[in-house]
């Protein structure tokens, strides 16, 4: 089944680059949303999660704070 996973950054946020590098070397497809220049989806983020912080990766609707590797990695199964 394919993994359907979005990173909720900002442009300036280290910690929303080392979880978009991450994905990519586990060679993970994800959909990048600015949330500094796309303020429709800051809004969804922050009702959906109920957190402004970045990053925020959904992966399959499911909604993981932060770069936290371990949860990453049990909801993509690596």
């Amino acid at each position: 089944m394919k993994k359907t996973v979005k990173v909720f950054s900002t442009p300036t946020c280290p910690y929303c680059t080392m979880a978009k590098s991450y994905l990519k070397q586990n060679n993970i497809e994800f959909e990048d949303i600015d949330v500094s220049r796309d303020h429709e989806q800051a809004i969804a983020m922050v009702d959906r999660s109920g957190q402004m912080g970045v990053p925020q990766l959904w992966i399959n609707e499911q909604v993981v704070i932060g770069f936290n590797k371990p949860a990453i990695d049990e909801l993509l199964g690596l």
